[in-house]
């Protein structure tokens, strides 16, 4: 070791890289083709054979609108049980109390969990595992937004926005991961990006968050690489602007009319928009997609 605690150069130069293993696609990998449909299925079993999410999911951010409309598609079609994560699930007791009305055959359980806290993840998603039995999906809808100046904004509130979208994002998938691995079971990551993460926002500032987005955007191409071999596929959804409490009030009429007037749909999305593409990236429809994002906006970034 150097005089400073780094490595000297000579260990810089002479230590052996880890190295990533990929699938080799055979039929005793994680990778395998899946079966193809019974053949005993109707036309129409068929096609809910293709749309089956099967197993368990987590769902961070558990308690907005968009998460919850989410875990209502899912369990749609077929998910077995829900957790749903949240600072404070308390605040959505009303809907979560409707989905477990609606879906009285599934498992819904909630958990306090802060996304920022490591050793807090790992805690519920290993009691998650044990009460549900597996974890086999995770949707990553945890996250802030702030809008000030560039040359405004503190430190506390860049670090604050990277926590939790980023490394919030990280640390959930990478605990889902260790449990995915050790059931030798495979599943399916999501990350909720954004639009953001794609092009520069107007009218309103917002560097904080989308460099956030954009670092998911590359995070799930990094994991999709390295996890694939265990059979876990790893993708992202990029919202546009949605018409959900977060852009409502008084304040933000002028941005919400340059939205839709740079929109070519005209118009913001509303939740249930999202829950096609969340089904796809979950479900049998979408094995052999990985490390794909799928841009949800109305077309917005052509411009």
């Amino acid at each position: 070791m150097a005089q400073n605690g780094e490595p000297s150069r000579d260990a810089l130069v002479n230590r052996q890289l880890p190295e990533m293993q990929l699938s080799d696609g055979s039929s005793s990998s994680m990778t395998a083709p899946p079966p193809p449909a019974p053949p005993y299925l109707t036309t129409e079993g068929r096609a809910v054979y293709r749309f089956n999410v099967e197993g368990n999911a987590i769902i961070t951010g558990g308690a907005g609108t968009l998460a919850l409309e989410g875990a209502r598609a899912l369990l749609e079609h077929g998910l077995s049980g829900l957790a749903l994560f949240d600072l404070n699930p308390q605040q959505a007791a009303e809907p979560i109390a409707a989905l477990k009305t609606d879906f009285p055959d599934a498992k819904i359980i909630t958990k306090t969990v802060d996304v920022r806290d490591a050793e807090s993840i790992g805690t519920a998603v290993k009691e998650t595992a044990r009460q549900l039995g597996s974890v086999d999906v995770l949707c990553c809808f945890a996250g802030v937004v702030g809008c000030t100046h560039a040359l405004d904004m503190s430190v506390e509130e860049w670090k604050r926005t990277m926590d939790i979208n980023s490394t919030g994002s990280f640390l959930c998938a990478q605990a889902v991961a260790r449990q995915m691995v050790d059931q030798k079971s495979g599943g399916a990551i999501v990350f909720i990006a954004s639009m953001s993460g794609h092009r520069v926002n107007f009218p309103q500032p917002q560097a904080a968050y989308n460099v956030s987005k954009a670092s998911l955007l590359h995070l799930k191409n990094c994991l999709a690489a390295e996890w694939s071999r265990y059979g876990i596929r790893v993708n992202s959804i990029s919202p546009g602007y949605m018409d959900t409490i977060l852009n409502e009030g008084a304040g933000l009429e002028r941005a919400r009319t340059v939205w839709a007037n740079r929109n070519p749909m005209g118009r913001m999305g509303v939740p249930q928009e999202l829950t096609g593409p969340l089904v796809l990236l979950c479900s049998a429809a979408g094995s052999y997609i990985n490390a794909a994002d799928i841009i949800v906006d109305g077309g917005a970034i052509v411009f």
